[in-house]
């Protein structure tokens, strides 16, 4: 098996007071790290901006429900359906879909799985219902007959009972083909393939995510801090203060250190396209750069660029620098924690080329809001180009001289297709 192929981007984003991310008790995010309280910005949080940061740009959309029967009904029922036809008809979709269907969830037309869907299915879903509707209408009927005849305490079932439950149908007896159904659920996006999808239900609906990436902390010491504010009552009643709300909100400060690794190997395979695996890794290098997540946004502002992304191509296996801030940075007497921050980073990066090698290290530069140069590869003028330039190293093919220590030295899939 060849060795895969890593983008990885190493960012320091100094951001203001902000609140970009909270806990159970709605203050913002922290960890332990070093014996010392940093700020924090779960990886969830901001993978989810990056996902609709690369949407918007693709124009290639992605839901997460649980709501399908639900939303398919809806569909359905502006299409001309009667509501008690479009309601049995997805539900029905759900019974038919994988091996054993997709179990009913908590709530009335919901599934127990989360699926992570092309935004588009519903038409695809609908076509496939109209398709075989006069079927699924003789079905409902029967359905409503039956409930018609049974016991006035009994409730009528708004459709078959669903997966995951004992029921005396045979699997033959599916209204849908299953191949179809499975084959709408399981359709992907850029963004599926690139952050990947758990779907056991359905044979061949879980996709390995190419991206790793990591929770963003504080390269230094951030506690919370409190801001007391009220809000003024407009129309105030004689003898009142004027004041109609009182409350303490928290929020951080902090130059934060965020690091995502790109696997190219794996999201050629998943698209199993060239062309379209390049486009995907310069939207996602753009996104992870550009994309900031947008709680308390209208409160805080925290619109700041990043003031230095790194890029590093390797092969064989990626590497952090997030030790680089094991030690907390201090910050001089009058200055703060950005200029000390990429002194950290340059000095771990110096220390992992040294331990490693650069053999497998193929290409790396860096863009910055300063115009002084540090020892981090190739200077860029902005992100723009050390976008295109780390989009295009990431794709060029790796060299074959002698490999070291007797292993092979890794090639793009393309490549070892090729070679085979």
């Amino acid at each position: 098996m060849m060795a895969s192929r890593f983008l990885e981007l190493h960012i320091l984003h100094n951001v203001p007071a902000s609140r970009l991310n909270s806990n159970e008790d709605g203050e913002p995010k922290s960890l332990t790290y070093g014996n010392v309280v940093r700020a924090c910005v779960s990886s969830q949080c901001w993978k989810h901006a990056v996902r609709h940061t690369i949407e918007e740009q693709a124009q290639e959309y992605a839901t997460r429900t649980r709501n399908l029967p639900y939303r398919l009904t809806e569909h359905l029922t502006a299409d001309g359906w009667p509501p008690d036809l479009a309601a049995y008809a997805a539900a029905e979709v759900a019974r038919c879909a994988g091996p054993k269907g997709l179990s009913p969830g908590k709530e009335p037309q919901s599934t127990s799985t989360m699926l992570y869907l092309p935004a588009d299915v519903l038409t695809g879903l609908a076509a496939l219902c109209q398709a075989h509707r006069d079927v699924l209408t003789q079905a409902a009927k029967k359905a409503a007959d039956r409930a018609s005849q049974a016991a006035p305490d009994t409730p009528p079932p708004a459709a078959r009972k669903p997966a995951g439950k004992k029921r005396r149908t045979a699997p033959d007896t599916r209204l849908l083909p299953t191949a179809d159904v499975n084959a709408l659920l399981t359709d992907r996006t850029g963004t599926i393939n690139l952050l990947g999808r758990m779907l056991t239900d359905i044979p061949g609906g879980t996709v390995s995510g190419a991206v790793d990436l990591a929770p963003a902390f504080s390269v230094h010491a951030a506690d919370s801090q409190p801001d007391w504010f009220t809000a003024v009552e407009d129309w105030p009643r004689p003898g009142t203060s004027g004041s109609a709300h009182m409350d303490t909100a928290y929020f951080t400060t902090a130059t934060l250190y965020r690091y995502a690794c790109l696997n190219i190997t794996d999201l050629q395979r998943n698209t199993g396209d060239l062309d379209h695996a390049r486009r995907l890794t310069a939207l996602f290098t753009e996104a992870f750069i550009l994309s900031m997540p947008q709680a308390k946004r209208t409160s805080t502002a925290p619109h700041t660029l990043p003031h230095l992304v790194h890029y590093t191509i390797r092969d064989r296996r990626p590497v952090s620098y997030a030790p680089a801030f094991e030690p907390p940075v201090k910050a001089p007497r009058a200055g703060g924690y950005t200029t000390p921050a990429i002194q950290s980073l340059c000095a771990y990066a110096a220390a992992t080329d040294r331990l490693l090698g650069t053999t497998h290290r193929h290409a790396h530069g860096y863009t910055t809001l300063d115009e002084d140069e540090l020892p981090l590869g190739t200077a860029h003028r902005g992100y723009h180009d050390l976008i295109t330039a780390c989009t295009a190293a990431a794709f060029t093919p790796t060299p074959q001289p002698a490999a070291e220590s007797g292993l092979d030295t890794p090639l793009l899939p393309a490549q070892a297709a090729a070679a085979s």
